[in-house]
């Protein structure tokens, strides 16, 4: 695995200091610079002195880019609870999505879902009725602003059969989304040992369901759900406290505390927060809020390298050249604080070097920006144009230098 770096220093009025690289590297280094430079402060912008928060795990990032802005333990696996739930229903907006299901399908509320996950139950529950039908469309209201442990439940029985089937998509529907460690037990969040996710992967889930399933994710904003009579307010307390808040989830057991899942919007950027941990519900709101609220006011978007302007090259093995140029499909944009303190690190990072023929728009690997010790951003690169294969004296050239880098790095490992 190859890795080339490029350093964004601190904005300032001298000169950035580059390393001695190629000048297409060099070209790569020049723009981003010049993207972050200028001013070494937003005017009335005061001196960023850090953030802190009570949640134990805790994590704050852009929606359009993924940049994070802030986080706090955010790969412990701890109990998600009802926050668990939003994997519940992006599994039913995926079939909805496919063709396999239909808002005005019905599934009938089994005795099972009724009387562990409705009013029997004492837990949050949308108060559907025993042996009634429910359409799938109120299911996900049920679920979504009242909680309800018995919308989920149903959906599940009546989309694979029973719970356990139901948890099983889960937890295959999360690998497909790029969720790699979460696990699911049940389609509710109540106490399983098999329920476990972290914060960063639960705001990975919000902005996969908010920026691909816009038509459903309008759901999680809605004030209010009456069913059977039964009128509930949505839970998410964000809604009333927060300008431009739209969702998403709240969630609470013994196991894992109080935690909540957020979203809002303000001058049109979108933050995403998640918290879990906490001892108290009101702190879940107050510590939600303060992580949002810090992020808008201390934040703004910069555009690193423009969509399909190379970032850099990559050494290609056996070609007609010893190096391709890669570039982005979409724009690198990061989040950096309005005050410049910000010190960005970027690292291309392939597995190569890449062998011969390579073919124009060839996935090649990835280019990782850093804010400090947090990864801001990743974006996927390609071979910004083809490079054919070598002549025999080109091939025979490249393969002996590659051995003896080989033998070098193998001789430095025995040091």
């Amino acid at each position: 695995m190859h890795n080339r770096r490029f350093h964004f220093p601190r904005a300032s009025g001298r000169r950035p200091w580059r390393w001695p690289v190629g000048g297409l590297v060099a070209c790569a280094l020049m723009i981003a610079s010049v993207a972050l430079a200028a001013n070494n402060s937003v005017q009335g912008a005061k001196k960023d002195e850090g953030f802190n928060t009570d949640a134990p795990t805790a994590i704050l990032i852009e929606a359009d880019s993924g940049s994070v802005l802030f986080e706090k333990n955010a790969d412990e696996l701890r109990a998600p609870s009802s926050m668990m739930k939003l994997m519940t229903v992006e599994v039913v907006f995926h079939a909805i999505r496919q063709g396999r299901l239909k808002l005005t399908d019905e599934f009938k509320v089994s005795e099972n879902a009724w009387r562990k996950g409705g009013a029997p139950a004492g837990g949050s529950t949308m108060f559907a009725a025993i042996h009634s039908r429910v359409a799938v469309e109120d299911l996900l209201r049920g679920a979504i602003i009242q909680s309800g442990n018995d919308s989920c439940m149903v959906l599940a029985e009546g989309i694979a059969g029973g719970e356990k089937a139901f948890a099983e998509m889960m937890t295959k529907r999360a690998r497909e989304i790029g969720l790699t460690r979460s696990t699911f037990g049940n389609s509710t969040g109540l106490p399983d040992p098999d329920n476990k996710m972290t914060v960063r992967e639960l705001a990975l889930l919000a902005r996969h369901i908010i920026r691909t399933y816009p038509e459903f994710y309008k759901l999680f904003g809605e004030p209010e759900f009456t069913w059977n009579k039964i009128r509930q307010l949505n839970r998410n307390p964000l809604l009333k406290a927060l300008e431009g808040a739209d969702g998403l989830k709240t969630g609470y057991t013994k196991e894992g505390g109080y935690g909540l899942v957020g979203s809002a919007v303000q001058n049109g950027t979108r933050l995403i927060v998640v918290v879990n941990g906490l001892e108290d519900k009101d702190d879940r709101a107050s510590e939600a809020k303060k992580l949002l609220e810090w992020g808008f006011r201390n934040f703004e978007t910069r555009t690193l390298f423009a969509a399909k302007a190379p970032v850099g090259s990559v050494k290609v093995f056996g070609g007609a050249q010893r190096w391709v140029r890669v570039a982005t499909t979409a724009p690198v944009r990061v989040m950096v604080q309005k005050n410049g303190n910000d010190k960005l690190l970027a690292r291309i990072i392939y597995a190569g070097p890449v062998r011969a023929p390579v073919a124009a728009g060839q996935p090649i690997g990835v280019i990782k920006v850093w804010r400090g010790a947090n990864i801001a951003v990743e974006e996927p690169i390609y071979a910004v144009e083809a490079v054919e294969t070598g002549t025999t004296v080109q091939r025979a050239f490249d393969g002996a230098s590659e051995l003896m880098i080989g033998m070098f790095r193998a001789g430095i490992e025995k040091l």
